[in-house]
């Protein structure tokens, strides 16, 4: 699919097997979430344009190369989740500006009968200016149906239009790549894995489980 991008590389497979993973303990998994955070912006960063500079060195000049659009880079964080995995990106973008929306999904009783339209509740959010060269980045591990991805999406655009957006996940179905792209046909998806199924309840399967419980259980 055109701006979907599957990352295959073998250690982020190893790493998302280990969040499959139930036998994973809970700062294991919070670990693994933000080193796939941390390869995923290595993938952003590959489809970044470059341009050639010219720069001095103690012996002379040497051509080499800036990424522009490393420079105003937005990661907004849709908790609870989201949390390691964007400490991870933020290792590839240390100047990145930051926020974070908390959206959670209104569970219904049988998403899958209502055509898993969920409502989605937002608590908190608070998202900065966004100008016209930044490249937003929405960050949530999982996106199933994509409600909750549009409407992070949906408070993050109310502060300004950016030069691009990417969805950064770990695993995706396909209700939720159809439905982002069609509300925005230029948005770039990363993610690690397109699980197959969704459950009634409009959960991914087989999934790894709920990320921010796995993430932050008190049990």
């Amino acid at each position: 699919m055109e701006h979907v991008y599957v990352i295959g590389h073998p250690l982020a497979q190893a790493l998302l097997t280990k969040l499959r993973d139930k036998g994973t303990s809970q700062a294991g998994f919070r670990h693994t979430l933000s080193q796939l955070g941390m390869l995923l912006g290595y993938e952003i960063v590959g489809r970044m344009a470059v341009e050639g500079i010219v720069v001095e060195t103690p012996a002379g000049p040497a051509k080499g190369i800036t990424i522009p659009e490393h420079g105003d880079v937005l990661v907004i964080s849709v908790l609870r989740a989201a949390i390691p995995f964007a400490e991870g990106m933020l290792e590839v973008f240390p100047d990145a500006r930051q926020g974070v929306v908390s959206a959670k999904r209104v569970q219904m009783d049988d998403a899958e009968s209502a055509g898993y339209n969920f409502d989605v509740r937002v608590d908190y959010s608070v998202v900065p200016e966004i100008k016209p060269g930044t490249v937003l980045i929405i960050a949530d591990p999982m996106l199933a149906t994509g409600s909750t991805v549009l409407k992070a999406l949906g408070e993050a655009l109310k502060k300004g239009r950016p030069k691009r957006v990417i969805i950064a996940t770990v695993i995706c179905h396909s209700m939720g790549i159809g439905r982002v792209l069609k509300a925005l046909p230029e948005a770039e998806i990363f993610t690690v894995a397109i699980d197959p199924t969704l459950d009634r309840s409009g959960n991914i399967l087989p999934g790894l489980g709920d990320a921010g419980e796995r993430a932050f259980s008190s049990d």
